[in-house]
């Protein structure tokens, strides 16, 4: 399922379409025309869809830093610190473009 999902993105990233954003499974669960259906729910890293890597210099305060780090620790979806932080901004930008 997951690898369908992946295709799915990447084929909306190469015809430059918009990925759509996650909604509430609320949402979903309302519509009749999906009542009855079973339900599996994905987290989709959209990031290493976006290009090529680039590396960046980033200054950040040594307490930011470290709470980062533990949150990572404890969220090991993010993978690592770049992970997170690319994740997140990601997230803010890519969500406020479609608002």
């Amino acid at each position: 399922m997951r690898e369908a999902i992946d295709a799915h993105i990447e084929l909306l990233v190469e015809n430059g379409e918009a990925v759509p954003e996650a909604t509430s499974v609320e949402n979903w669960l309302a519509d009749p025309d999906y009542a009855g259906v079973l339900w599996a729910l994905f987290d989709v890293d959209v990031t290493r869809l976006m290009g090529k890597v680039e590396k960046i210099n980033v200054t950040l305060p040594s307490l930011l830093i470290r709470r980062i780090d533990q949150f990572v620790a404890a969220h090991p979806e993010y993978g690592s610190r770049s992970g997170f932080l690319s994740r997140v901004a990601a997230d803010k930008v890519i969500g406020r473009e479609k608002r």
